[in-house]
């Protein structure tokens, strides 16, 4: 579906100084608020808009994700995340996001074997980790690997040839968990494993991740049915700072490679992909049920810098939709790993059950996010912080995948190119060194 002008709306903008008065076309998407359209604003008025952080600014259309706040809800190509998340698995969901539409069996099992035969890394490619010292982050050798893939795969280089743009995507979503795999191995010693073409997406994921080469291993379907959850959860979510950054590069017609490692770098950020890191960071801070009082006492106070990390959420007014699942997929690989006798993960479930209850958190609708329960889940599988944000990039890869080729495929799609407000000096002239005071 496309934007559509609002019959016979418009909003009318007035300069007070001058009287003179201009007609803004209101533009009506599917669902959400109504748009104000100033693309020739600056043009009629001489004005730019002022947007820090472009809040209340539409950089483009998009048909793949929607999020209504105050009612806490996610959709995907119109599908409820709730649904998708219990109901299909990620690699169907890739194919939703992608194509628009849920697959046929017959699509799906073709699609699958794309992807699953996809999985081999170049074998050039695992000497790119040797250049990395060993305690390098895990996300710095994801942004370096995935950049240097261009120097690889030429045929899917040229983003005006749909096959090209096609093979790129079937590429990135492929491959991910094996370069996140490597990644984590090679910080940890332990030698890179091979994908296996008879698991699962996610089975595999866990076989690279886990498996020793001296003993045989069994993915658990728990465990399994657990990761696929959370790529699905976290596959999109609109225009969040990674997606436009994988858009503002791809404005410039950059390989889709270079693109999909610009997200990474930007989802790298504390505020962003590193949310749930944050979370295990401030469950080490408290470090007891005994201390739980006394933190949520600072949190409750406006004068304390000290905030609860994985509650309430930028954007969703209400429960996030994302966390409802992620909650029931946390108690079940706790149960499942009977990690009862950890003191951090017995700690965070107190910290749930207080911040369901308290008045003061039911009261502002700071309820544990996803980020709270996947920081939780990725611990009782025993991976470590430093691979959260790489678990987030591994199942973000498919939106950013979709919102590339959308862009790309929009007539309308222009180069990125905000605009500032300019509060530095105005034009002077140069003076020599010696005429300085």
């Amino acid at each position: 579906m496309k934007q559509k002008n609002v019959a016979d709306h418009t909003f009318t903008l007035t300069n007070n100084d001058t009287g003179e008065s201009w007609e803004l076309p209101v533009l009506e998407g599917s669902v959400g608020p109504r748009v104000i359209d100033v693309r020739k604003l600056y043009a009629d008025t001489g004005h730019f808009t002022y947007d820090p952080g472009f809040t209340s600014t539409g950089s483009c259309q998009s048909a793949i994700t929607y999020i209504d706040g105050e009612k806490g809800e996610l959709l995907y190509r119109g599908y409820p995340i709730e649904q998708l998340a219990v109901d299909s698995d990620y690699v169907e969901a890739c194919y939703l996001l992608i194509y628009g539409e849920l697959p046929t069996q017959e699509q799906k099992e073709k699609f699958t074997d794309r992807i699953t035969y996809h999985t081999m890394l170049h074998e050039q490619i695992h000497s790119f980790y040797d250049g990395f010292r060993r305690d390098s982050h895990p996300m710095a050798i994801m942004v370096g690997v995935i950049g240097a893939l261009a120097a690889f795969y030429h045929d899917s280089l040229d983003i005006s040839d749909p096959k090209h743009r096609f093979v790129a995507s079937t590429r990135m979503i492929a491959k991910m968990p094996t370069i996140a795999a490597n990644a984590y191995r090679y910080s940890i010693g332990m030698p890179f494993v091979y994908p296996r073409n008879d698991l699962s997406y996610s089975g595999n994921f866990l076989y690279m991740m886990f498996s020793n080469p001296c003993e045989p291993y069994e993915v658990n379907p728990v465990l399994e049915r657990a990761m696929d959850r959370i790529l699905i959860l976290h596959m999109d979510h609109e225009q969040n700072a990674s997606t436009s950054t994988v858009r503002l590069a791809g404005s410039s017609g950059a390989n889709p490679f270079a693109c999909i490692s610009a997200g990474i770098a930007s989802l790298w950020g504390p505020a962003h992909g590193g949310a749930n890191e944050a979370v295990l960071t401030m469950l080490e801070e408290i470090g007891s049920v005994d201390h739980i009082p006394e933190y949520i006492k600072r949190a409750k106070d406006k004068e304390d810098p000290f905030r609860l990390m994985g509650f309430g959420h930028r954007v969703y007014k209400n429960f996030d939709p994302r966390a409802k699942v992620m909650r029931q997929t946390a108690h079940e690989v706790l149960g499942e790993l009977g990690v009862e006798d950890d003191p951090l993960l017995e700690l965070a479930m107190e910290l749930e059950k207080i911040a369901l209850e308290d008045e003061y958190f039911v009261d502002k609708k700071l309820y544990p996010n996803v980020d709270f329960y996947s920081g939780i889940i990725f611990r009782a599988m025993g991976i470590p912080t430093s691979m959260f944000t790489v678990l987030f990039a591994v199942a973000r890869t498919v939106g950013w995948v979709a919102q590339w080729n959308e862009m790309i495929e929009d007539p309308s799609q222009k180069i990125g190119r905000p605009r500032q407000l300019f509060t530095g000096y105005p034009a002077r002239d140069y003076v020599k060194i010696g005429d300085r005071d």
